[in-house]
């Protein structure tokens, strides 16, 4: 998930997500208490009710315990007395002093010896005004609420407490309910927040997509000049981004109108005084009264001299080139002539270095409109690049095919090859191979020749690619198309 976009929306909906879950629970609680909380007033009400009515006998009605089958350890309530608490609660209790069940409901007199047991004695053990407690008796979760019975002044002491309860078992499954109802709705929550989320992020990150769209114009220094758009008034992040980008695009424009400007007055100074060393080395050459032995050093001091100003030349071209001051003279060229001639420069560079050179070429004449001295440099380059680097016993050609659109022309050799990662940098300025599978000391370059190919392809409005595999040769096309020059002058009015 690389995508900002789709990040954001995820984020945005595990956000949404977790406070849905979190308000679920947290409702869940506060409801709970709430429920709870009624519980806790109604037992209340109940325990209060039933305590008074047995202050209120204990006043009045003299003797309030029988003694079942005359026995005085067991007792219960009057019968009196037991019809007002049968409609007090479902769940009541009322023990005497002696920690005696003296009236149960009809709820409680259904529970276990234990059971029984547990309730009296937690009953029995009550000490404050309405404590409240919670027990499981025979499997049912029973919440009650005990109040000790304040005897009369001056009167003996009989019923102690009364206790009043009422099972959670509806309070809990209310709240499940709702919990149920959270997970239910949480799908079509999550789904909600996902194309929400989107959208939103979408409309977030439409100016960091324009900004990209800009910044992806800006291929190469000659478009520096460009800037993105701000907002007049206005601070957010991503107008602060764009600020300070247009900030470093002007720094970058001024560093690299810098930097060409030296090479072009640096090349154009070098070319006097290199053109004064090379008529000086060629005369002193010609000259009957040169030694003999000074006549080998002079001859590799003119190749130097040649490859510096070839340097030179080539570094005054690109400078021009970036600068777009670099003119393109078209007019109608004819393919097929103009390979010829390469053609036979070729053959003179294959026999020297033992490699041979052929031409393919189409049936029918193959016009396009172009700069001739451009092309034809084009191809030599190619050659020449090839020738570099096929060993001894090579092949190298040059095929020329059309169509209506376009013509394309291929120079396809059984050299070293290029290594997979290092396809993509051919075309860089300065880049070579590896000097271990380059013939360098024979033919040593720059790493500029296909730099400069690839702005004349793409200047005459057409495309270079390069195909190749280590150690069976490569392959370098060129198309060009054959609509005329309007194409061409565009490209070079724009400084391509």
């Amino acid at each position: 998930m690389n995508s900002i976009r789709a990040r954001l929306a995820v984020w945005y909906t595990v956000a949404l997500l977790a406070t849905v879950v979190a308000f679920g629970i947290a409702t869940s609680l506060v409801d709970r208490r709430a429920r709870y909380a009624d519980l806790d007033h109604r037992l209340t009400t109940e325990a209060d009710r039933a305590a008074r009515l047995m202050e209120q006998a204990e006043v009045t009605g003299g003797r309030m315990l029988d003694e079942v089958r005359g026995t005085p350890s067991v007792a219960s309530l009057r019968l009196d007395l037991q019809a007002p608490l049968e409609l007090v609660a479902d769940y009541l209790v009322v023990v005497d002093s002696s920690s005696r069940i003296v009236y149960g409901s009809a709820e409680t007199r259904r529970f276990s010896p234990a059971a029984s047991d547990t309730l009296r004695f937690r009953a029995f053990a009550v000490s404050h005004d309405h404590e409240t407690f919670d027990v499981v008796l025979d499997g049912v979760a029973l919440r009650f609420v005990a109040r000790p019975i304040q005897p009369a002044p001056g009167m003996p002491t009989a019923l102690v407490a009364v206790a009043v309860g009422a099972p959670t078992r509806d309070l809990d499954i209310a709240v499940q309910a709702i919990l149920a109802s959270m997970l239910l709705v949480s799908p079509i929550i999550l789904l909600f927040a996902v194309g929400v989320g989107y959208l939103l992020s979408a409309r977030a990150l439409r100016p960091l997509g324009r900004m990209i769209d800009e910044l992806e114009a800006i291929t190469d220094g000659r478009t520096l000049h460009r800037r993105l758009p701000v907002p007049p008034e206005s601070s957010d992040e991503m107008d602060r981004l764009a600020y300070t980008l247009n900030a470093m695009l002007a720094r970058l424009e001024t560093s690299f109108s810098a930097l060409r400007r030296f090479i072009a007055d640096a090349s154009h100074e070098l070319k006097t005084p290199l053109t004064v060393m090379r008529v000086g080395v060629e005369h002193s050459l010609t000259d009957p009264r040169t030694a003999p032995e000074t006549i080998a050093a002079l001859d590799e001091t003119l190749q130097e001299v040649r490859r510096m100003t070839e340097l030179v030349d080539t570094l005054l071209t690109l400078a021009r080139v970036d600068e777009g001051r670099m003119d393109l003279h078209t007019e109608p060229v004819e393919l097929e002539a103009l390979l010829t001639e390469v053609h036979e420069t070729a053959q003179m560079l294959g026999e020297e270095a033992r490699v041979e050179v052929s031409v393919e070429l189409v049936d029918e004449p193959v016009m396009i409109q172009a700069d001739r001295a451009r092309i034809r440099q084009l191809v030599m380059n190619l050659v020449s690049n090839a020738v570099k680097y096929t060993p001894a016993g090579g092949h190298i050609w040059i095929v020329l095919t059309a169509s209506p659109e376009a013509a394309t022309i291929s120079v396809r050799d059984t050299g070293l090859g290029i290594a997979p990662g290092d396809v993509d940098r051919v075309f860089d300025r300065f880049w070579r191979a590896d000097a271990a599978r380059s013939r360098t000391g024979e033919r040593p370059g720059f790493g500029l020749g296909l730099s400069i190919c690839r702005w004349i392809a793409e200047a005459h409005g057409g495309s270079i690619a390069v195909t190749s595999r280590p150690g069976r040769g490569s392959t370098f096309t060129v198309t060009l198309p054959r609509t005329g020059a309007t194409g061409a002058e565009v490209k070079v009015a724009e400084g391509s």
